[in-house]
């Protein structure tokens, strides 16, 4: 996960409400790190009721969340970092009331 943008692909059948939701998180851990412009995020892709959705993390906004949450990271349920990474963020949009899937996918 270092070194190079992370993409998160994230699922949603109520898109506009749990965009919004992602964005808004997003912004406010950028804010926490204190990094401007550290993530992008794609169009929807719609299939059979869902919506997907890209979020790409740029290396800056990833070292300060590593920084910032990287002990909340590790503690996080997951054998890999990238397990640790992927639940870390479900939980925090989740704690948002978002109902979203992720899974991180190669740039």
């Amino acid at each position: 996960m270092h070194g190079r943008p992370t993409i998160l692909q994230i699922a949603t059948t109520n898109y506009e409400p749990d965009r919004e939701v992602v964005v808004n998180a997003m912004e406010e851990i950028q804010s926490l790190c204190g990094i401007k412009e550290g993530f992008l995020v794609s169009e929807p892709m719609e299939r059979f009721g869902w919506a997907f959705f890209k979020v790409l993390l740029k290396t800056e906004l990833l070292s300060g969340m590593e920084l910032k949450f990287g002990d909340q990271i590790a503690k996080t349920k997951g054998k890999k970092v990238e397990e640790k990474f992927v639940t870390f963020m479900t939980k925090l949009f989740e704690s948002k009331n978002a109902k979203v899937k992720i899974k991180l996918v190669d740039a």
